[in-house]
């Protein structure tokens, strides 16, 4: 092998050959043999190829590992843009030739950019989560504002804008969800704040026990808004209408007492003015009632007061209410005509309140039952006692057509003739309907005592007693007046015979005893008529009775009604007159 020097005066550095010319030099001072030159030779090629071999193996395992970086650098571009949702990215080079070194170099700002995007939107997700999450919790009702949750993360395998979009949309609903779920909490706050205002009640302890976060101090967007808290605010509403029902209905109940009881005795209106703040929701609804304080506790407790001390003064003045209240019941009597003995009925409350075995309470309770049924019976009779009415004023103008029809100068001029001759043609068309409304009297009256079993009386008369009693008299006149007729042609008659056989002789004037034909029809005809000489007669014969006004008020002139069963005619009318006398029969 050729040693070359080992110093290169050219380069004035250490080479290879300068180090063999210089191993070379030492081997020919030592005197090395050939064979041990040889091997040492062959021993420092081989370290040489050693060192070849060291290297390019370091290089090939740098190129893989740079291979393999590209591979990894490609794979998580892929993967990021999967993550994210994206197809392509402008920033990814689209040769893939050049060095190793150089591809990566191209491919390092996509990935660089891509990554940050992805951060972005991790955090966009975590927004939208952390919103998802919080308002979840609020409506579950497991959120505690004191101490939130941490940050829910995010699914990093699907970082896209459609998931990102499908949140968002979950969110608003949640919170279109939590708007209308806080507009009900207030308006439940509202609601028992008005309550518990009327009621006279603490409206922050009563809201506080519900949820302490709906007190007034708590932002709106702070209050709970959970399934449990809507669900109690529900109740408590309830609750409080409920409490608001039954305290109005006791203020009704003590109201309508505290009149009654005012009306009893007679309370002046100053006094009963104290109490106007509970008098005037008498009549009002629930819903009416919206006063502060209007349904307190301690304002009904001062109406209970005072119903229990005027029910105590109503004891002591029990008998001036009894009598007033016995009063009552004679005037219903009265106005309908049913006789009854109010001195053994005073008598009889006398008694019982004197011996106190029945409750003031009670005896007022019977004597309101026995107005009610009164009043009952009195609106039964209604209907029968106003025909009566109606029978009687009818009777009453038959009576004076009578007379009217027996007085000789009804037709002279004197003064207030005219208004005699229309009362007299109303009369008669009245005294025509009599027939028709007796039938309907006797009709309805059967029909009343048919359904009751009782007889219907009239100031303690039967209707039918007096209606019979009528129908006799009626039939009486009607003889008597059949009588009169016959009478009447006997006479005529008989001048006529006379006349014949002696000659008529003229006569100045009417004989007088042609005039007292009529007397005894006239004097018959009232009593025959049902004057109120023979009705009362009849009552008194029967029962001893006395007639009753509209007013209420005893009347002993007013006829008992008589029944009429047949109609006058406007002949049978003017027949009361002289039959020598030509007078029409109708004004």
């Amino acid at each position: 092998m050729a040693v070359t020097d080992a110093q290169n005066p050219l380069l004035g550095e250490t080479t290879c050959g300068s180090l063999l010319q210089k191993l070379q030099e030492i081997w020919d001072e030592v005197g090395e043999s050939d064979e041990e030159r040889d091997k040492m030779l062959l021993q420092l090629e081989q370290d040489c190829l050693d060192v070849y071999k060291r290297k390019v193996e370091q290089a090939a395992k740098s190129r893989a590992q740079l291979l393999q970086a590209l591979s990894d650098a490609k794979l998580e571009l892929s993967s990021l843009l999967s993550a994210l949702g994206e197809k392509s990215f402008a920033g990814i080079p689209d040769k893939t030739s050049g060095t190793i070194k150089e591809q990566l170099a191209a491919i390092a700002p996509a990935l660089e950019q891509l990554w940050k995007q992805k951060e972005e939107r991790i955090k966009e997700f975590s927004d939208v989560q952390s919103q998802i999450q919080k308002i979840c919790g609020e409506i579950a009702g497991t959120l505690n504002f004191s101490n939130q949750a941490g940050t829910p993360a995010a699914d990093e395998d699907d970082l896209s804008l459609k998931r990102l979009d499908e949140y968002h949309g979950q969110l608003q609903e949640l919170q279109k969800e939590k708007s209308e779920r806080l507009h009900k909490v207030l308006e439940f706050v509202s609601t028992v704040h008005d309550l518990c205002a009327v009621l006279g009640m603490d409206f922050f302890s009563t809201v506080t026990e519900v949820h302490p976060s709906l007190n007034d101090s708590t932002s709106v967007q702070s209050k709970s808004i959970s399934n449990d808290t809507l669900s109690r605010l529900a109740k408590t509403v309830l609750a409080l209408k409920e409490d608001k029902k039954q305290r109005l209905h006791k203020l009704q109940e003590l109201a309508t007492q505290l009149i009654d009881l005012w009306n009893l005795m007679d309370t002046p209106v100053e006094e009963r003015s104290l109490f106007d703040h509970v008098t005037c929701n008498i009549s009002a609804s629930v819903d009416e009632v919206t006063v502060p304080g209007a349904l307190a506790l301690d304002l009904i407790e001062q109406a209970e007061v005072e119903v229990e001390r005027l029910d105590q003064l109503k004891a002591s003045r029990m008998k001036e209410i009894a009598f007033k209240k016995q009063t009552e019941l004679e005037d219903i009597f009265a106005h309908a005509h049913i006789e009854i003995d109010p001195e053994a009925a005073r008598e009889k409350i006398m008694a019982l309140i004197d011996s106190g075995d029945v409750e003031p309470a009670e005896l007022l309770a019977d004597m309101d039952n026995q107005i009610a049924n009164a009043k009952d019976e009195a609106l039964s009779r209604k209907d029968i006692l106003d025909k009566v009415e109606k029978w009687m004023s009818a009777c009453e103008e038959e009576s004076w057509l009578e007379d009217y029809n027996r007085d000789e100068n009804r037709y002279n001029a004197s003064r207030g003739a005219h208004l005699n001759l229309k009362r007299a043609e109303k009369a008669r068309i009245l005294v025509n309907k009599i027939p028709a409304l007796v039938e309907t009297l006797v009709t309805k009256t059967r029909a009343w005592e048919e359904e009751r079993g009782i007889p219907f009386t009239y100031d303690g008369v039967p209707l039918l007693a007096m209606l019979e009693e009528y129908a006799m008299l009626r039939h009486e006149r009607e003889e008597e007046k059949r009588k009169m007729r016959d009478q009447k042609k006997f006479h005529e008659q008989q001048n006529t015979e006379q006349e014949a056989i002696f000659g008529s002789r003229p006569s100045p004037a009417r004989p007088a005893g042609t005039k007292k034909v009529v007397g005894p029809r006239a004097n018959g005809g009232g009593g025959a008529n049902g004057t109120p000489s023979r009705r009362l007669s009849l009552n008194a014969h029967q029962n001893g009775s006395r007639s009753t006004t509209k007013d209420g008020k005893r009347d002993n002139t007013r006829p008992v009604a008589p029944v009429n069963y047949v109609a006058i005619s406007k002949e049978d009318a003017a027949s009361h007159v002289s039959g020598s006398d030509p007078v029409p029969a109708s004004p």
